[in-house]
């Protein structure tokens, strides 16, 4: 039975105007807990914004996230998928372009994102990976924590 991507995929989505400073989407990413937020703009997607891409892209080279945009930092065009696709076309598009999350989009409008944690809680629901994507995070835990 083929099953979709729609039913899998974290629905709703957390973006941030290209003309966001880094800071407006980090504190996003904070409040929402997640690690990535889509820019967009007019309801069309333009790029996706990690936290990594915020360290590694900006913090790192020195630049003022006050000042910073979100589309200045972000991927650009990036690899999406259709919520009546399959499952495996969004494994095999990961698996391709080596990313771990694909923004799921429809008539250009962003629906959700589908994770790799979403897809191990679907494809395998006892494996680590989905143990630890449907774990509420642990004060003190997360990016930047101490281990």
């Amino acid at each position: 039975m083929t099953q979709f991507v729609r039913e899998v995929m974290t629905a709703g989505v957390a973006a941030v105007r290209p003309d966001a400073s880094l800071v407006e989407a980090a504190q996003l990413m904070r409040a929402q807990d997640i690690g990535d937020v889509l820019v967009a703009q007019d309801d069309r997607l333009i790029g996706v914004l990690t936290d990594r891409d915020i360290a590694l892209r900006a913090v790192a080279d020195g630049m003022d996230p006050l000042t910073v945009n979100a589309q200045s930092v972000c991927t650009p065009s990036p690899v999406c998928i259709g919520p009546d696709d399959d499952v495996s076309t969004a494994v095999a598009l990961m698996r391709q372009h080596a990313i771990r999350r694909l923004p799921v989009v429809e008539d250009g409008l962003p629906l959700g994102v589908v994770s790799i944690g979403d897809l191990a809680e679907f494809r395998d629901p006892g494996s680590a990976l989905a143990d630890i994507s449907r774990a509420a995070p642990s004060p003190g835990s997360g990016p930047g924590s101490a281990l």
